[in-house]
């Protein structure tokens, strides 16, 4: 079976980690995805190391753990767009896409003939995406962006952290990750526009504009009270109960989410009166008085050890969990029973399989699609160049002299 994307082409122009993230999904929904890197260097995330992967011994091989997150599903071709062939080749390649996707400084690829108003009279229905730090219009266009500067400038940073310490960044690149995702939503609806009209457009993600909108609910309440929104530690601004609480051997979270699991937990925890005090009997009131309350249920979940909590408020239905290692989630059963650890074969492993992250949509018509894993830099320069532009072993042996790939 193959992806709902199988038989589109996108033609990859990017690097790090937004605009592959961007492909990947889309790779993962069955399309070709076809990666241009620079011949020599490729990807920066390739020297984003260590972690490596490693080898059929255990040795490390020369792939980073951080270009294979987000690279699997791609052929790689090394291809000079600084060079006048090469920009002729990667012309040729867009024309035969339906999508292209880049994340080049705003205006970077107009120099090499590849901006998209360059490229839509020779390919019409080409949906093409942009993906930057601050987007194509306003001030800031012009200014490069990365992850961690985005996360500051768009308030992420001001709202995460303990109150009274230094903001803290996310420890995922969570604005490079909801760019890609973002710009794999639009282009998913730019083909649907395409396949309703004929007509291909231009997308232009900015990063700031999407940290902007994952703000959600804090820039919700900025927006409707005209409160700076501060930083709350592991509290939810809006839900009482909600949060980190230590036990007698460790440390849980507690999520009531509503005034009946509020009632059902303080009857399990032998603390019913918590439940009709006139200060804790509804949400709103719990937020209100939530530094008084805390310290009531802390001194409550202290007293037994976390299986105690655990167990027995599941039992009740009453969301709660532990607070799990990065190790401890790819072991849980619900985690394995979902297939979220992925192994691939990768050419430069011998017969290690590289382990990755498996995309987490699930469908029931059309699945995801795992074809092929992290490329090598340039594996399928040959392979393309042959296949799509029909180009023989000589020519393709004298571009690579010239050094155009």
């Amino acid at each position: 079976m193959t992806g709902p994307l199988h038989g589109l082409r996108v033609l990859d122009l990017t690097r790090i980690l937004a605009g592959p993230t961007c492909t990947q999904i889309l790779g993962d929904l069955g399309a070709d995805v076809i990666k241009v890197e620079q011949a020599g260097s490729g990807d920066d995330t390739r020297r984003f190391a260590p972690p490596f992967i490693k080898d059929e011994d255990g040795q490390d091989t020369a792939e980073s753990a951080y270009f294979c997150s987000a690279n699997r599903n791609k052929r790689s071709i090394t291809l000079n767009i600084a060079d006048a062939e090469g920009q002729d080749i990667a012309r040729r390649l867009a024309a035969l896409s339906d999508i292209l996707v880049e994340n080049f400084k705003f205006g970077g690829l107009a120099k090499y003939g590849l901006s998209y108003d360059q490229l839509k009279d020779e390919n019409p229905g080409l949906v093409y995406c942009s993906i930057t730090g601050f987007g194509h219009t306003g001030p800031y266009a012009e200014r490069p962006g990365y992850d961690v500067l985005i996360q500051a400038m768009g308030g992420f940073m001001s709202i995460t952290g303990e109150p009274d310490r230094e903001p803290q960044k996310a420890g995922i690149p969570i604005a490079d990750l909801m760019a890609g995702m973002y710009a794999s939503v639009a282009i998913n609806a730019a083909l649907r526009h395409r396949e309703k009209t004929g007509e291909g457009q231009h997308i232009d993600i900015g990063m700031l504009d999407t940290m902007t909108a994952t703000l959600s609910i804090m820039g919700s309440s900025y927006l409707s009270t005209g409160v700076v929104p501060q930083q709350l530690g592991n509290v939810h601004p809006n839900i009482v109960p909600y949060q980190v609480f230590a036990t007698a051997d460790g440390k849980i979270v507690l999520a009531a989410a509503n005034d009946a699991q509020y009632q059902r937990f303080c009857e399990f925890a032998g603390v019913p009166e918590l439940s009709t005090d006139e200060k804790y009997k509804s949400n709103e009131l719990r937020v209100r008085n939530r530094q008084e309350l805390t310290e009531n249920l802390q001194a409550v979940f202290a007293q037994k050890p976390s299986q105690h909590w655990l167990e027995g408020l599941e039992k009740i239905n009453v969301t709660c969990g532990p607070i799990n290692t990065i190790g401890q989630v790819f072991d849980d059963p619900q985690v394995q029973a979902r297939g979220m650890e992925l192994e691939m074969p990768h050419p430069a492993t011998g017969n290690n399989p590289v382990h990755l992250i498996a995309s987490p949509i699930r469908m029931s018509k059309t699945q995801t699609d795992y074809r092929y894993g992290p490329p090598t830099l340039g594996q399928h320069t040959d392979e393309i160049l042959r296949e799509l532009l029909d180009l023989n072993a000589d020519t393709i042996t004298g571009l690579r002299e010239r050094g155009v790939i």
